[in-house]
């Protein structure tokens, strides 16, 4: 009997070490366990993991990132896994392609692919975790990081030009702000501005004073400083704070503030008060500056203060980019110095001007007055304009209609006297245009027109209210009292694209939206293919702040976009005004 048990120890202990031995001998290699390729074809990268006999791979661990020159994690659209024993898993294959545009947006020259998983064969032997990396040559086609920012410069995307901050130095990200002022300086832009400038140094120009080069200068310097200073406080605060300073200094009663001062500086140029510093302040200046640059410097720095929101539409993209730059990253201080650059190098220009015309311009004299009253019709014209993001579309049209009518009869629209002979002629015929469009003006002022851009609109025989504002394809006007829920449920419910406008009712960028950008055919047809959501966000309650939070939407208007299975396409955001002929370029590039 002992015998018979000590031949079935030995049996089963031999039987067992067989049978390991065995199973030990099936286990495959990790090689063999995993296959992993990825090849570039065409405008993707293929990528393929082939699993063993009775291998998978555990769905959480799936991921794909780029390694090198920089470390960034790629959303890729991977197939659905399957559940066994309750963990959800792959086995025999995964196939996944990678747009290469989802590469290129995100690296420049060449890079290195990882894929990195684990997995575990059935028999319950799990391997060690597994990285391949794969090494592609870059976008022969690339644009240099200074062109990739004028791109999103000229799409208005803010998103796109944080993506390229983050991962610059220091150095290049001030001095690649201060070539953005450089260049903004040379837009559209600086215009306004210039006629500001020029009307202060007049002002500031005594009919017994030689002109100097130095004291212009000085002006300049000082409107091109408050302007610089403006935009980076409001950049810093915005971005530390998440706060939307912009639309604050938006508000109805900060717009009729800026209204009334630059109605009082008008009433100033022409010549019924002075603004100027307290006498002993400007004696303290006067002596500094050899008596050449003190008078009136205080109008300056508001001058200034106020330009920099005259022209914000103009940078917001820069500005919304630094903004958020500095929201994601805490650097207040980078973010702050780049701003200040960016402001400088937009004054650069204005600099120049007021040193030449402090330095060229004829000694003063009764000529003076007229060249300084013309200012004060441009600086009433600038208080229209502030106060026509406050009022109605109809009575600010009015407003419109008698300051060029009133323009016209200053000008001596009728006056037949011989000291209108000659060139002075073509100066009265210009006046006299003025009365034309101050008239027409009013006629669409009667006909409840809202446009000053087309005041007869209501005249015109067969014209819809779809030829001005919202868009054919989406008629509805935009909604208030939008939270991240409700929005997200509308993009869910949607088979559709979507474009998701976030607008202001004081928001002036907004209504050349409106009134420019969305009607054009070219827009129209393209937005067929998109679900239309305006929201209003004029209350700014705390949902509303919130929900553009995060969708990074600084001020507005803010244009976002999902894609047909509802991701948010944050590279795609549009910040400020569009053209029509960019903006249906762009649409076209959402799929």
């Amino acid at each position: 009997m002992k015998f018979l048990k000590l031949l079935l120890l030995v049996t089963t202990i031999a039987y067992a070490g067989f049978g390991a031995k065995l199973k030990k001998d099936d286990l495959l290699s990790a090689e063999e366990a995993f296959k992993v390729s990825a090849v570039q074809n065409g405008d993707v990268i293929e990528t393929k993991i082939i699993l063993g006999d009775k291998i998978h791979v555990t769905a959480s661990t799936l991921k794909y990132s780029i390694v090198e020159p920089d470390e960034i994690a790629l959303d890729v659209k991977v197939p659905s896994p399957h559940e066994v024993d309750g963990d959800m898993v792959y086995d025999k294959e995964i196939l996944v392609n990678i747009p290469l545009k989802d590469i290129y947006s995100k690296v420049s020259g060449d890079y290195t692919l990882a894929i990195d998983f684990a997995g575990c064969s059935d028999a319950g032997i799990c391997y060690n975790p597994i990285s391949d990396k794969f090494k592609f040559v870059g976008d022969p086609n690339a644009k240099s990081t200074w062109g990739k920012v004028m791109e999103a410069i000229d799409q208005a995307n803010p998103m796109a030009i944080v993506d390229i901050l983050i991962n610059e130095s220091s150095f290049f990200v001030i001095l690649l702000f201060l070539i953005m002022g450089l260049l903004l300086a040379l837009t559209p832009c600086i215009f306004p501005m210039i006629p500001i400038l020029s009307s202060i140094i007049v002002s500031q120009q005594t009919e017994d004073e030689e002109p100097s080069a130095f004291k212009g200068f000085f002006i300049s310097l000082v409107y091109v400083l408050s302007m610089a200073v403006t935009y980076t406080l409001v950049g810093v605060i915005s971005g530390l704070l998440g706060a939307d300073i912009q639309a604050a200094m938006q508000s109805p009663w900060v717009l009729t503030g800026f209204a009334v001062m630059f109605f009082a500086l008008a009433i100033s140029l022409f010549g019924y008060y002075e603004i100027q510093l307290p006498s002993k302040w400007q004696s303290k200046i006067n002596a500094m500056s050899d008596n050449a640059q003190g008078n009136g410097i205080i109008g300056t720095v508001i001058m200034g203060f106020l330009s920099a929101f005259i022209i914000g539409p103009c940078v917001a993209p820069p500005l919304a980019g630094a903004v958020i730059f500095i929201s994601q990253t805490g650097d207040a201080f980078l973010g702050g110095v780049a701003l200040f650059a960016m402001s400088m190098g937009m004054g650069l220009p204005l600099l120049l001007v007021g040193a030449g015309a402090g330095k060229f311009m004829p000694r003063p004299g009764g000529w003076m007055t007229a060249v300084s009253q013309t200012f004060g019709v441009v600086m009433l014209a600038l208080s229209i304009f502030m106060l026509g993001k406050v009022l109605s579309a109809e009575f600010t049209m009015l407003l419109w209609s008698l300051f060029f009518m009133g323009t016209a009869f200053y000008m001596g629209v009728f006056d037949s006297s011989s000291a209108r002979a000659g060139m002075k002629k073509l100066f009265q015929l210009i006046a006299f245009t003025f009365l034309i469009y101050g008239v027409i003006l009013f006629v669409g002022f009667l006909t409840n027109a809202k446009s000053i851009l087309n005041p007869l609109e209501k005249l015109k025989a067969g014209t819809v209210v779809q030829t001005v504002g919202v868009p054919a394809v989406d008629n509805k006007k935009a909604i208030a009292g939008y939270s991240i829920a409700k929005l997200q449920a509308e993009v869910e419910a949607s088979d559709k694209l979507v474009l998701v406008d976030f607008r202001k009712k004081s928001c002036a960028a907004c209504d050349e939206l409106e009134l420019l950008t969305f009607p054009n055919p070219k827009v129209q047809a393209e937005l067929k293919r998109f679900k239309f959501i305006k929201i209003d966000v004029t209350n700014n309650t705390d949902e509303e702040k919130a929900l553009m939070k995060k969708y990074n939407a600084f001020g507005t208007p803010s244009i976002i976009f999902f894609d047909k299975e509802n991701k948010y396409l944050a590279n795609k955001t549009v910040s400020g005004f569009v053209n029509a002929e960019k903006f249906s370029k762009h649409l076209k590039t959402i799929n």
